[in-house]
This record gives structure tokens, C-alpha cells and sequence, in this order.
């Protein structure tokens, strides 16, 4: 299997720069709550900033990928991103803060490119199990970050930053020196396209498969960003965790997320197609979202969190596969830079939605409301998603899947 070696290569790359990415999730919040002394708002507004970063600069890496190839992209966002975690080390005000994860954000906008690298490289019945790579990956990074965040910390913070640079460092010489560039040059598109470009985009959309299946995963992500800032916060504030416990949570998320995308997620497509994965996807993300803030202590809160990634696990590469699966071969970095930029947006209201609420609502809210919008998944796939893949699939061997 000649694409063996670029499939392990970019899932080591994706893997080794979220190592620095998990060390720091579970520490920032109570880092900005007790360091450097903001609110629950305005831990949110420093999460959401990231994700805002990303929303411009996602669909700006996609199309530039499609011109230039992949792997430039992929190093430079590398260089970013450790460039980033090296002045939160330094932070000492909540400006620096914003800063380093403005940085950092834009740095973190090559997912997109790397989704459009296992696209270059695999086939479409091996599309999803391809995404479920980076899903792993994403998995891996938040079992081993967060554990080492939380050793870590007894350090002090600056120690965790050094440390999250460093594995964004190690990705970005492996990236460098190993990866090959998935993109022949025959393929890329020369013509003259905007970096950031309205008009492409909203083309994106036209077609109506492209368009459910982003939308879908925009309240996905929505659903599980308002728990972004929130999590850590509920831990250290409501139940008396520590950040190192607080790691230990974030592991598990990211443990069950690695069971499901690794073998567990095959296993239930044997038995259902998208749609039924997508609704029973939806239910434990009902489930475990909205059962958090009563979880009692830590193991009842980690049984709980691994249910919630049951159905993350499943949804994702899911809904990310049909992404994919629906896309032209020559647009696959535009498309999914499209979808990753609308899921930043998601990312971006969540954290603002859960900072907000949790400070002048409730430590509840948050959670409560990201099982609403899961319930929306569901609702959706069970009226509306049904006959819409029913078309889509009685459609898929026509030339032109935009006549749908």
C-alpha cells in the first residue's frame, strides 16, 4: 500500500503538534482564572479568539493548499503554532494572553489542509476511515497532552508552554525533512483565485449535500465548544479538582475518542449507515452533555465524558467523511477549509455562549445548552437527513453531483 507511509507520516505530524495543544486545554482556563485574574467571560473571549483566527485564515490555508500543494501549508502553520505556545510562556497580562492564542490560532489552521492531504491520498470508500486518522490523532493528542499538561503544571505554567512548543517544533522538523507532498502538480489549481474568497465559498453551499453535511457539523461543534473554558472551571470550581484531575478528565475524553475513531466507530458502520451513526451519535452527545454538571465527583463525570465521546467520536468523521464523499477532487482543500472555517465559527460562539453563561446564568448552562443543539442533530437527521442520503446515494454515480 504505496499511501501507507504519507498517511503515517501526516497522522504522526497531526499527532505530535496536539500533544502541545492538549498539554495546554486543560490548564488555560484556570491559568487565566487564577494567574492572571479574569472572569469566566473573558476566559471565554480568549478561548473563542483561537477559533475566530481560525475562521479567517482556515478556508485562506485550504485554497492556498490547493494552489501551492499541501505540505507548505503544513510547515508553516507548525512554525506558528510553536511560535505561539513560546509567548504564552511569557504571559504575565491577559493581552499577551490573547496574543500568543491569536498566534497560535492561525497556526492551527492547517487542519483542514491536513484533511485534504488523507483526501489526496485515499480513496472514497476509504475517505472515512482516512479522516478517522486525524480523528485519532486529535484523540491521542488529548490522552497524552492533558496527562502531561497536569504533571506538568506542578511546574508552573511557563514550564507548559516551553514543553507545548516543543512538540509543535518536533512536528514541524518531521514535516519538513518526511512528509512528502500529496499533491501532484498537475492538480493544483494555477488559475487566479482570492485568498479568502466570498463567492467560492458561498459556491460550497450550492451544492446541497456540501451544505447539510456542514451545517451539521457547525452544531456539532457548537454544541461541544460551549464546554471549552467551562469544563476545567466546573472541575476546579464546583467540584474541587485540580489541574491535574482536570487533566485526567481531558484524557479520558480524549482515550474514548481514540477507542471509537480507532475500531469501535467500523465496527457500528457494519451494522448502520450515516444516518443512523449520526443520530446515535447524537443521542450520547445528548446524553453526556447534558449530564456533566451533574456528574457527583471525578469518576462520575468520566464515566459520563466517555459517553459524550462516543458520540463525538462517531459524528465527526462521520459527517466529516460525507464532506469529503460529496466534494470534487480538485477542491478538496477549499472545501474542507470551508467546513473547518464554519466549525471555527462554532468554536468561536460556543466558548462565548459557555463563558457567558456559566459566569451570569449558571455553572449548568453551558452544558445544558450544548444538549439542546445535539437534540437539533438528531431532530434533523431523523426529518430531514433521511431522504436527502437517500437522493445523495441514488445519485452518486452521475457526472454531476450538483444537480441534486
Amino acid at each position: 500500500m504505496k499511501n501507507r507511509v504519507p498517511l503515517t507520516l501526516v497522522f504522526l505530524t497531526v499527532f505530535i503538534d496536539l500533544l502541545g495543544f492538549g498539554i495546554l486545554i486543560p490548564l488555560l482556563p484556570t491559568f487565566a482564572y487564577n494567574v492572571l485574574h479574569v472572569d469566566e467571560t473573558a476566559i471565554g473571549i480568549a478561548i473563542a479568539v483561537y477559533s475566530l483566527t481560525q475562521f479567517f485564515f482556515n478556508p485562506v490555508f485550504g485554497n492556498l493548499s490547493d494552489k501551492y500543494g499541501r505540505r507548505p501549508l503544513i510547515v508553516v502553520s507548525l512554525l506558528l503554532n510553536a511560535t505561539g505556545y513560546v509567548i504564552f510562556a511569557f504571559t504575565d497580562m491577559y493581552l499577551v494572553l490573547i496574543i500568543s492564542r491569536v498566534i497560535a490560532g492561525i497556526g492551527g489552521s492547517s487542519i483542514g489542509v491536513a484533511q485534504a492531504y488523507i483526501a489526496d491520498v485515499t480513496t472514497k470508500e476509504n475517505r472515512a476511515k482516512g479522516m478517522g486518522l486525524i480523528g485519532s490523532a486529535f484523540g491521542l493528542g488529548f490522552v497524552f497532552g492533558p496527562l502531561i499538561g497536569g504533571y506538568l503544571s506542578a511546574f508552573g505554567y511557563q514550564v507548559t508552554g516551553f514543553v507545548s512548543a516543543g512538540f509543535s517544533f518536533i512536528a514541524f522538523l518531521s514535516t519538513v525533512f518526511l512528509l512528502p507532498e500529496s499533491l501532484s502538480k498537475d492538480k493544483m489549481h494555477i488559475g487566479h483565485r482570492k485568498l479568502f474568497d466570498i463567492k467560492a465559498a458561498r459556491n460550497v453551499f450550492r451544492n446541497k449535500a456540501i451544505g447539510v453535511s456542514i451545517i451539521l457539523f457547525f452544531i456539532l461543534t457548537f454544541s461541544v465548544a460551549n464546554m471549552y473554558g467551562t469544563f476545567a472551571l466546573l472541575g476546579s470550581k464546583n467540584f474541587g479538582f485540580t489541574d491535574r484531575q482536570n487533566g485526567y478528565l481531558f484524557a479520558v475524553i480524549g482515550l474514548s475518542s481514540v477507542i471509537v475513531q480507532g475500531g469501535l466507530l467500523n465496527v457500528l458502520a457494519k451494522f448502520m449507515d450515516d444516518r443512523k451513526l449520526i443520530m446515535f451519535g447524537s443521542v450520547c452527545m445528548i446524553i453526556g452533555l447534558g449530564m456533566i454538571p451533574y456528574g457527583g465527583g471525578f469518576w462520575g463525570i468520566a464515566i459520563i465524558v466517555a459517553i459524550l465521546s462516543l458520540g463525538t467520536g462517531t459524528l465527526q468523521p462521520t459527517i466529516l467523511s460525507l464532506v469529503s464523499k460529496f466534494s470534487k477532487e480538485h477542491e478538496q482543500g477549499m472545501v474542507l477549509g470551508t467546513n473547518q472555517s464554519i466549525s471555527a465559527l462554532g468554536r468561536v460562539l460556543g466558548p462565548l455562549w459557555g463563558g457567558f453563561s456559566f459566569e451570569f446564568f449558571g455553572h449548568q448552562y453551558p452544558f445544558l445548552t450544548g444538549a439542546f443543539f445535539s437534540s437539533l442533530i438528531l431532530i434533523f437527521s431523523t426529518i430531514f437527513l433521511s431522504k436527502f442520503l437517500v437522493h445523495s446515494h441514488a445519485a452518486a454515480d452521475k457526472p454531476k453531483l450538483e444537480e441534486l
